[in-house]
């Protein structure tokens, strides 16, 4: 069988972290990130840098999500792979909601790690306004 692509690598590692979440695995959840990891959240605080605050995220995400089949899918996953850095985005539906996720990758040591999560949701404006 040959290798894997950096694109197939790369998909296979937000399959897993997404199924990591609708299980509640915190280290599922943590894996293939970078140390130095920085997020842009929906919930504030408004930028979380390092594993630390990214876990704190998490904990909060946990503690209001009911888990589960339904409860994280990544939809429409596109990846784009250069040879050290990479960029993926996609939808998120997240219980009965959708938000973008804008997702940065760099490789180190032979190994895709998340760099940067943005998770966000429309703004949604009043039409009449």
């Amino acid at each position: 069988m040959p290798p894997a692509t950096d694109e197939a690598r790369i998909r296979t590692l937000v399959e897993d972290w997404a199924q990591a979440v609708r299980a509640k695995d915190m280290d599922g959840a943590l894996a293939d990130h970078a140390d130095d990891i920085v997020i842009f959240d929906a919930p504030l605080p408004l930028q979380a840098q390092g594993m630390e605050e990214y876990r704190k995220s998490w904990e909060l995400f946990f503690a209001h999500s009911p888990g589960g089949p339904g409860s994280f899918e990544v939809t429409g996953l596109r990846i784009f792979a250069g040879d050290s850095v990479a960029y993926g985005h996609a939808i998120l539906k997240v219980l009965d909601s959708e938000a973008r996720l804008t997702i940065g990758l760099r490789k180190q040591d032979g190994e895709w790690l998340v760099a940067h999560e943005h998770h966000s949701y429309p703004l949604q404006l009043d039409a009449q306004a």
